[in-house]
């Protein structure tokens, strides 16, 4: 059985106390773990699969927090590193009426930027593993580079590269540099997600339908498209699988996508997938697997934060 290795920024989410209001005019928050890497990492241990998550945290009150939790979620933490040369990410989250989210970022940069590509070894990764990585560590840095070297070693141990963009334009210098970034490492990838809040940015392209069609680029073999409360599709080359969302009444929107992709790699490592048979496994499992995401997705709304709110494999079991 292959196991998961998320790749990327591991951070603490400042939420606020009250909903409603302005970044500017939250005046009290609680801490929760977060990252976009590490909850997906976190929704495939907690699910019942081998996750490990590669990164780097400050050697700091913050990064031990972060460590601890990562291994109360069961994700293995070997691979993430400590540093004294930059402080532990932080995200300060401000949520309006529907859940929905503004950031305000520190990091410049923060320790998960400076893991290098001299850390990442070949040896970590076999046939049937899952490497999964976001864009908000590709800008220019060390960890770009160790993305580059972890992408390269797992699909030459004959693994699979999963990609969700994320976008959060507030990290860049210019919105164009993101899209460069996305655009350069997106062939790299055999499984993209991409949400329908991102897919015109990332593309250039305003029709859906011509938008997904030229993201199929390099290894490209699966796009997942997500459309919040309403669902998820799944795109092959030659075919589309639609489903609907789960009604829930939303209390944080903050990792509802990482939960959506970490039930859809924790069923492909379920599945044994790999890149010969990824494609056929999708198609002969595309509406288990994606209710399960969805559910997945819906039900860590329900809750305050990312990695704390993910449910159970149970609980999901039971709304779908």
């Amino acid at each position: 059985m292959g196991k998961l290795f998320s790749i990327g920024e591991v951070l603490i989410d400042f939420i606020p106390l009250q909903k409603g209001a302005a970044l500017k005019d939250v005046v009290a928050f609680e801490r929760a773990p977060g990252g976009a890497p590490a909850n997906v990492a976190a929704a495939v241990a907690k699910y019942g699969q081998k996750a490990a998550m590669i990164s780097k945290v400050g050697k700091d009150a913050f990064g031990d927090f972060l460590v601890e939790k990562l291994i109360e979620a069961g994700v293995e933490t070997d691979k993430v590193y400590r540093t004294g040369e930059a402080n532990t990410g932080l995200a300060f989250v401000s949520l309006k009426e529907d859940g929905e989210r503004d950031f305000s970022f520190y990091r410049k940069p923060s320790a998960d930027l400076l893991l290098s590509e001299e850390e990442i070894e070949q040896a970590w990764f076999q046939a049937g593993d899952i490497l999964h990585f976001c864009s908000v560590d590709l800008v220019e840095s060390p960890m770009k580079q160790a993305h580059k070297k972890a992408i390269a070693a797992v699909s030459t141990a004959g693994g699979l590269v999963s990609f969700d963009p994320n976008v959060r334009l507030p990290l860049w210098s210019n919105p164009e540099d993101c899209r460069k970034a996305i655009l350069e490492f997106l062939p790299a990838a055999d499984i993209v997600k991409v949400s329908d809040e991102e897919l015109a940015f990332i593309t250039g392209i305003q029709e859906e339908s011509a938008a997904i069609q030229s993201l199929f680029v390099g290894n490209v073999k699966a796009i997942v498209y997500t459309k919040g409360a309403a669902g998820a599709d799944l795109y092959l080359k030659d075919e589309k699988f639609s489903s609907s969302g789960y009604t829930v009444e939303p209390v944080d929107t903050t990792g509802a996508g990482d939960a959506f992709i970490g039930g859809l790699l924790y069923q492909l490592l379920e599945l044994r997938a790999i890149p010969g048979n990824v494609e056929e496994l999708l198609r002969e499992n595309a509406y288990a697997i994606l209710r399960f995401g969805n559910a997945s997705g819906a039900l860590t709304t329900t809750k305050k934060g990312a990695i704390s709110a993910l449910p159970t494999k149970e609980e999901v079991v039971r709304l779908i």
